[in-house]
């Protein structure tokens, strides 16, 4: 469903992505785990048209994306739907407000319809009922069930989770693991999960893939991903400070 293909993208002199190729398959949740600071979420902002690589194609749905105009990507867009890492609510909106937000941008419907989709979605991540409260009222942990209600909001065929668990305990993570399986099986969606947390990916993967020095150096499945031979995989799997991964 979605192919990036030999992906360069620097800032200045640092070098993010230096010739990344990734295929991702129709219904299956992939995570890419790596370092900190190493691309993850750049590639993301890549897919979505946040960002343009300097070099490289990026296909979803065997359409060339990267060679689209603004009309096009905003028509690709459509397909996405994205949990921020700190959920990204809107601090002047209430819980409904908050989830209608993209409903509102992308479809054309009465209040009476909206309303009903705002509730099934926050329903579906066990959030009944909260369209009036506030975000200063929520849980870190509802916070991230909101968001992840504003993205399923409009029926993605795609979702995006930058860092879901990141900030949680290690209970209210696993309830987002949870939820994205649960997602995942109910919506038939194509997940991209990008996380350092390897609880959260050998439990939600179907398939890992490492990102280091800007390529994806291993793809498998957790299984084949925790036997790998490769010493950068088995270093950052372990958390070693020595090997060949520099602590900077």
């Amino acid at each position: 469903m979605i192919r990036f293909q030999d992906v360069h993208k620097a800032f200045g002199p640092n070098r993010v992505l230096t010739g990344l190729d990734l295929d991702i398959r129709t219904g299956e949740t992939i995570v890419v785990i790596g370092q900190s600071g190493s691309g993850k979420s750049v590639l993301l902002k890549i897919l979505i048209g946040i960002l343009d690589p300097d070099r490289g194609k990026v296909f979803v749905d065997d359409i060339e994306v990267t060679a689209q105009d603004r009309e096009e990507r905003q028509s690709t867009a459509r397909k996405f739907g994205m949990l921020f890492q700190a959920a990204a609510l809107f601090d002047s909106m209430n819980v409904g407000e908050n989830v209608a937000f993209g409903l509102r941008r992308r479809a054309d419907l009465d209040e009476a319809a909206v309303s009903a989709i705002v509730a099934d979605s926050l329903a579906k991540v066990g959030l009944r009922g909260i369209e009036s409260l506030m975000p200063h009222e929520l849980s870190g942990g509802m916070r991230k069930r909101v968001g992840l209600a504003r993205a399923i909001a409009y029926k993605p065929e795609i979702i995006l989770y930058d860092e879901p668990s990141t900030g949680l305990d290690p209970i209210r993570a696993d309830a987002i693991n949870d939820l994205i399986l649960v997602l995942q099986k109910e919506m038939g969606v194509t997940s991209i999960v990008i996380t350092h947390d390897m609880v959260s990916a050998n439990k939600v993967a179907d398939r890992i893939a490492m990102l280091y020095d800007g390529r994806i150096i291993a793809v498998g499945t957790p299984e084949e991903i925790r036997h790998s031979p490769d010493p950068v995989v088995q270093q950052f799997l372990q958390g070693r400070a020595d090997g060949p991964i520099k602590n900077f």
